[in-house]
């Protein structure tokens, strides 16, 4: 459960909310001498201002390669070759994208409940195989689904302040 939890922070982390933050490129895959890459072991990437980003990648000639893989993860975003490196320009959102991006992040908010309750049912299922197979005993077997439960519970509510503070992230201009 608490990795779904981190993964959930990390898909929210590219999620675009108005201002420039490394996070955002960190899915960004570069095709790096046959082998695709991730972006972050290519380059350093700084944030210089609050709606820049500034990718100089290690290698001097991978340049082209990584101006590529920026405009083909459609980030929505604007890149300039500057010499050695590239300025990765984030325009401020719409009230539109803002909306749509909620949305979005709700969509996996839902699916990582979903993941946490598929969790809780693979544990209710072994603790009555347990039962069933007197491993354990009935009082033993429902405090263990509460206590599954109340974990469940404690999860989901995580979940839900991560979202909360990232809605309001997204919703902020």
């Amino acid at each position: 459960m608490a990795r779904a939890v981190d993964a959930f922070e990390r898909e929210l982390s590219s999620m675009r909310a108005g201002r420039a933050h490394p996070g955002l490129l960190e899915r960004i895959a570069v095709e790096y001498y046959g082998a695709v890459t991730p972006l972050q072991h290519l380059a350093s990437i700084s944030v210089p201002e609050a709606r820049l980003l500034l990718v100089q990648p290690f290698d001097k000639g991978i340049v082209g390669a990584v101006e590529k893989a920026l405009l083909k993860a459609d980030l929505g975003v604007s890149v300039r070759v500057d010499g050695s490196m590239l300025r990765v320009s984030v325009p401020a959102l719409t009230e539109e994208r803002r909306r749509s991006l909620v949305k979005q992040l709700r969509r996996q908010l839902e699916e990582e409940k979903v993941a946490i309750r598929n969790i809780r049912r693979d544990a209710v299922d072994q603790l009555k195989q347990a039962a069933k197979d007197h491993a354990i005993s009935e009082d033993e077997e429902r405090r263990g689904q509460t206590d599954v439960q109340k974990l469940t519970d404690q999860y989901i509510r995580k979940l839900d302040g991560v979202a909360e503070a990232r809605e309001r992230d997204i919703m902020t201009p």
